[in-house]
């Protein structure tokens, strides 16, 4: 059970809760008991539906960090969604030169110290969700493809590397979830239009 990986109670009390929230999601989507939902996983983990007529067309993901959890539910279409609560540990540097592509650490530095934070967050959560849509997991590095970042930038997938064709499949965009939080979603395909909704679950 994933739930058994967590070192400390309450990591594994948050997974086991945002996993239930998902079924519980999934479930209403489809009119049927969230124990009906049996779910398999690609070769590189990610999870989907089992193949059936009535949920063959939907997607989802789903994000946690800190005290939230972020889903997000497609029809037809692959997508993936990061969420990331703001804290400066992780914000640095040596963290953009490790991870980052060349041209994104140019673009950080250049950034007044003020909207570093922020932005490098931003660039953080619209790369993992990149590649989460495309189901890659750790095995696709993340200094391997170009992502927009800076504040009020709309959210672009500017460049990627090894396939150029990439920038013309995925659309990306910011999602708003409260000045401690940063989150984005990527969605295979253009025209689609974003609905949310929040709910708040008692201590």
């Amino acid at each position: 059970m994933k739930a058994e990986r967590f070192r400390f109670d309450k990591d594994r009390n948050h997974y086991i809760v945002a996993r239930g929230l998902l079924r519980t999601i999934l479930a209403s989507y489809l009119h049927i008991g969230p124990p009906e939902l049996r779910f398999s996983y690609a070769d590189k983990g990610k999870p989907n539906l089992e193949h059936s007529d009535v949920n063959n067309s939907l997607k989802f993901n789903l994000a946690h960090s800190h005290e939230m959890a972020i889903y997000a539910i497609s029809r037809g279409r692959e997508l993936g969604v990061d969420l990331e609560f703001v804290r400066g540990d992780l914000a640095d540097e040596s963290v953009a030169e490790r991870f980052f592509s060349p041209t994104e650490v140019a673009v950080l530095r250049a950034l007044s110290p003020e909207v570093r934070r922020r932005a490098f967050f931003n660039c953080w959560t619209r790369k993992e969700a990149y590649i989460k849509a495309r189901g890659e997991g750790l095995s696709m590095p993340l200094n391997q493809f170009d992502v927009s970042f800076a504040p009020d930038a709309p959210a672009v997938l500017l460049k990627n590397h090894a396939d150029p064709n990439e920038v013309s499949r995925w659309s990306m965009q910011a999602v708003p979830v409260g000045p401690a939080y940063i989150a984005a979603l990527v969605v295979e395909g253009f025209g689609w239009r974003l609905s949310t909704f929040h709910v708040k679950l008692d201590p």
